[in-house]
């Protein structure tokens, strides 16, 4: 398992399918960073409890709304431009890396909160706890994450 909540997050999204599940969910109205960190959490065998959903849900929503979401809808707009426009796929790449740096800074700020909370022995599920109601019917998706997280 890695330890760190960044590492953690790139070695499961690498795993085949969770790509789509992820984009799937976020269609969904989910916060991948924060099913991301619950899955890190699950796999720490830290408590699921409703203070810590909201304190993580604290974090991530101003961060999402105010940082990524506004890097993401310029990156989508410029989608079709930037095919017929060198100079203009070039800076939405650098927008998608500032995207990603975005979503690196929020995972740092959950891992940050989270990091000291103990673990325990038991089955916690994070996932289902911060996923959008939506979200949490798409038990294909969860479940890939959840498995994909397991063999991390």
């Amino acid at each position: 398992m890695c330890a760190d909540l960044w590492s953690f997050a790139l070695s499961t999204y690498a795993h085949p399918g969770v790509e789509a599940a992820c984009l799937r969910l976020q269609k969904q109205g989910a916060d991948v960073c924060l099913l991301l960190c619950g899955a890190w959490l699950e796999q720490r065998g830290v408590a699921l409890t409703a203070e810590r959903v909201e304190a993580l849900e604290q974090i991530a929503a101003p961060w999402q709304s105010q940082v990524v979401e506004p890097l993401r809808q310029v990156r989508m707009q410029w989608r079709a431009m930037a095919q017929q426009d060198q100079d203009l796929a070039g800076l939405r790449e650098r927008v998608k890396a500032l995207e990603l740096d975005a979503e690196r800074q929020l995972l740092a700020r959950l891992e940050t909160l989270a990091q000291p909370w103990p673990t325990q022995s038991g089955q916690h599920r994070w996932l289902e706890g911060l996923a959008t109601e939506a979200a949490n019917r798409d038990h294909d998706a969860l479940d890939l994450l959840r498995a994909a997280a397991t063999s991390t």
